[in-house]
Order: C-alpha cells, then sequence, then structure tokens
C-alpha cells in the first residue's frame, strides 16, 4: 500500500493552495481517498502524479514568419 498524503502535503508538492486542490478534487480532476464521509482527505503519490499529467499541456509551435520585421501596409 502507498504511503497517504495529507491535503497540505499535497498542496506544498503540487505548488497549489488548499483551495486549489479542493476544487480539483470536488470536480474530479484528482482521485483521494477518504475512510467516513466528512472526515479526512488523504492523496496517494500515483493521484498525484496523475493529475500532473491531467494538466499538463504541450507549447504550440510558434508560426514562422517570412522575415522578423513587421510589413507596414
Amino acid at each position: 500500500m502507498e504511503k497517504l498524503i495529507t491535503r497540505k502535503e499535497a498542496a506544498k508538492i503540487l505548488g497549489i493552495s488548499l483551495t486549489t486542490l479542493d476544487e480539483a478534487r470536488n470536480s474530479g480532476l484528482i482521485s483521494y481517498i477518504q475512510y467516513v464521509p466528512n472526515g479526512c482527505v488523504y492523496f496517494t503519490h500515483t493521484s498525484l502524479q496523475e493529475y500532473i499529467a491531467k494538466s499538463t499541456h504541450r507549447a504550440k509551435p510558434i508560426e514562422k514568419r517570412a522575415t522578423y520585421r513587421n510589413v507596414r501596409r
């Protein structure tokens, strides 16, 4: 079984606030563990990695122009 990570630790690892983490959890972007209703919420390292993968976007290539200068019209 993986080590369980608290909300505070998870937010620190991801570099986001607790509010942002809670919003991601409530919207279903990140999976979590909660043993009893209204109890403590925990995350696993795998769930954090999956969230990072979902939130990562590839950079779009820059369109190359024929010249570097803007042509006046």
